[in-house]
């Protein structure tokens, strides 16, 4: 690495460490603050000042094509992770939303927006790429919103995300479309086009199905088991492995990072490796937000004080509209929301307008206003979302405002109640199958990756999954804010320690059941914040105490109560002495 990219690196980890935090305290959203970042510091912005004042080459942003690729890296993370949230079952149940309602906003919004780039006076060609352009939405904007507005699992999520993904889908047609208006052979236009999609379904399902016969085997391997590098190699190499075949199929980056996270959705790895991929997204998708701030330049966007805001206006309100009309069904508050939450110009017009450019289709001038007019879009997105959630929370009544909440708290599809076991050896494995008996949903988490194997293999449990218990961001996931208890069983009393000490930390008030191997350990587990503790040495001594007593002739019931006033006697020993 050059001093020139390593400057760039430090600059963009302090813009992220330092201006971030303060912009979060004035409650600026965070995707948002990037992309103001990105104005300010980028080419366009203290940089151009650099001449007279030589000092702001050292904290500003000069090429933004160097940026570029770590941003387009952040696209590739996010998608990744909406693979992991997804099943391959609910995809397939979105299939009719994704070619109906998806095709049918990409054909409509393109049909809107090409015949008012027509009205004023682009050729037919060229209006027709411009609508192809601007409708597509901002896959990495869209899908940051819907999670901040916890949605991502509404039926308006769902909806939002079917056509997200038919948008992905059409970027290969849509550059076949710009290059065939280019030229004059209709019939090689639309065969082209058939090809495209035929090719597309075939590196898809090729993708899909290999995949899901190596991945699983690949990642419970002994050298993965001994070895967590090599865990997160596979994650970064799956990952970019998948996005870099799809891209080399002519499909986009995005569409191969969700795959990539479909194959490991439903295994038992999938809340493990979401905690290792969550800091990169997020570091990366700044990135990515910031680099789109720096292709704002606010001198051009002086020469149109009123043909800019108006183009802009005009797209967020076209599309906003013909969103609004497809998701109708679901109410007129929630469709408008949907609306405005992609009403935003896409990523992918920097890459469609570029090759537009190439093959004489726009002229340099055009792409740059419209780029400019993708820009200042994304730019609104977040203040256009935040209106369409208040106008739709306004409108419902509460009802579904609340049905809308408890989505994304129920990650996992589990009701309220259910019960988080911490460890899945014998003892955890003992409650679970007591609790599975009475009909008591539960989750398992266990660090050990082939108890995890056996566990689904041979007890068939799908709700048993890799990781580390002591974690506090997945229990998150696991729902630890709904769930009755957590039991912790695990072999290793260090591990037993830290797990109640980091739990109780970030939940103060949820209810944590343990296991000790001793008196002194329960001392510990104890004052570290447990709520009860079963020392292994006390219960298996008061049962044996128990039968010496029958067995040398004292009643049963009477041998009993003896034995609960000794246990009680110790519970309160434990409760009352600092930890040894």
């Amino acid at each position: 690495m050059s001093a020139y990219e390593l400057r760039e690196a430090l600059l963009f980890l302090a813009l992220a460490g330092i201006l971030v935090p303060v912009m979060q305290r004035l409650r600026i959203n965070q995707m948002l603050g990037f992309l103001i970042i990105g104005v300010c510091f980028g080419p366009h912005g203290l940089a151009s000042w650099a001449g007279g004042m030589p000092w702001l080459s050292h904290v500003t942003f000069h090429d933004v094509e160097r940026i570029q690729p770590l941003g387009e890296l952040g696209i590739v993370f996010m998608m990744f992770m909406i693979g992991l949230e997804l099943s391959p079952g609910r995809l397939w149940a979105l299939r009719r939303d994704v070619f109906g309602t998806g095709a049918a906003q990409v054909v409509l919004t393109a049909v809107a927006i090409g015949l008012f780039a027509f009205a004023f006076g682009n050729p037919p060609p060229a209006a027709m790429a411009i609508g192809m352009t601007l409708a597509m939405s901002s896959t990495a904007v869209a899908m940051a919103l819907l999670s901040k507005q916890h949605a991502l699992k509404t039926p308006l999520g769902q909806k939002c995300f079917a056509i997200l993904m038919l948008q992905d889908l059409a970027v290969v047609p849509a550059l076949i479309l710009v290059e065939g208006l280019a030229g004059d052979s209709d019939e090689a236009l639309w065969l082209s086009l058939l090809l495209a999609v035929a090719k597309a379904v075939a590196a898809i399902a090729l993708i899909y199905i290999v995949g899901r016969r190596v991945v699983r085997p690949l990642f419970s391997s002994a050298a993965v088991q001994r070895q967590p590098e090599v865990f997160v190699a596979l994650i970064l190499l799956l990952t970019l492995g998948i996005a870099a075949l799809t891209a080399a199929g002519g499909l986009s980056l995005a569409l191969g990072a969700l795959l990539a996270g479909l194959l490991l959705a439903d295994t038992e790895f999938q809340y493990e490796v979401e905690i290792i991929v969550e800091p990169f997204k997020g570091l990366l998708m700044g990135l990515f937000f910031m680099s789109v701030g720096m292709g704002v330049d606010l001198r051009v966007v002086a020469d149109y004080p009123l043909l800019l805001p108006a183009s802009v206006l005009g797209l967020l309100a076209i599309k906003a509209l013909v969103i609004m009309l497809l998701l109708a069904p679901l109410g007129w508050a929630t469709a408008l929301q949907g609306g405005l939450l992609l009403g935003q110009g896409g990523e992918f017009a920097f890459i469609i307008l570029a090759y537009a450019v190439s093959t004489q289709l726009l002229t340099p001038a055009d792409s740059q206003f419209l780029l400019l007019v993708v820009s200042l879009s994304m730019l609104l997105a977040p203040g256009a979302a935040a209106a369409g959630a208040f106008i739709a929370r306004r409108g419902r009544a509460g009802q579904d405002a609340a049905g809308e909440a408890r989505g994304d708290g129920q990650a996992l599809g589990h009701r309220a109640g259910h019960v988080i076991i911490g460890g899945y050896g014998r003892v955890g494995q003992l409650v679970a199958d007591v609790l599975g008996r009475q009909g008591i949903q539960y989750i398992a988490v266990e660090r050990d990756r082939h108890l995890v194997e056996d566990a689904r293999k041979k007890r068939q449990e799908d709700c048993v999954y890799s990781g580390d218990a002591a974690l506090p961001e997945l229990l998150q996931r696991l729902g630890s804010v709904d769930a009755a208890c957590v039991v912790l069983t695990m072999d290793d009393p260090r591990a037993a320690l830290q797990a109640v000490s980091a739990l109780r930390r970030h939940y103060p008030h949820l209810c944590l059941l343990a296991r000790a191997r001793d008196a002194r350990h329960a001392q510990a587990l104890k004052a570290a914040g447990a709520t009860e503790v079963v020392s292994e040495a006390i219960e298996s001594g008061l049962q044996l105490a128990c039968f010496a007593l029958n067995a040398a002739g004292m009643p049963m019931g009477t041998a009993g109560y003896h034995i609960e006033q000794e246990r009680a006697n110790q519970l309160a020993r434990i409760a009352d002495a600092p930890p040894g």
